[in-house]
């Protein structure tokens, strides 16, 4: 449980960036943040695996590439759901979706797989 937390404080970290970085990513409350990054993270776990299984032939054809569209469509879900957080149009989407990647990307770098703050000691 506190590590489904610490992933949902990220993405809420990656859409409050994204709202700042990316043209037509609007959330209108703190709440709506909190209630889309949690949605997010849901949706995530439980539709985005059966809609990759789906979709496989097109992502190994793009190379991968289709996953930007399946996070997109993650979050057009979140959108539809919520009515304080707005994703205008699909291109939006998937960029918000592209932010919010490489936000978690980043930040679990810096956090271990049990969500711990590692800190590496190098010796000479």
């Amino acid at each position: 449980m506190i590590g489904f937390l610490m992933r949902a404080a990220i993405v809420a970290l990656g859409l409050w960036l994204a709202s700042r970085i990316v043209p037509g990513v609007e959330i209108r409350s703190n709440e709506a943040l909190i209630w889309a990054a949690l949605l997010l993270g849901l949706v995530n776990a439980v539709i985005r695996p059966i809609l990759v299984i789906l979709t496989l032939p097109i992502t190994v054809l793009t190379l991968g590439l289709f996953l930007l569209v399946v996070n997109g469509l993650m979050v057009e879900l979140v959108t539809a759901i919520l009515s304080d957080f707005v994703v205008h149009g699909f291109g939006s989407a998937v960029l918000c979706a592209l932010v919010v990647s490489l936000t978690s990307w980043f930040v679990s770098w810096f956090i271990g797989p049990r969500g711990k703050i590692e800190v590496v000691i190098v010796r000479r």
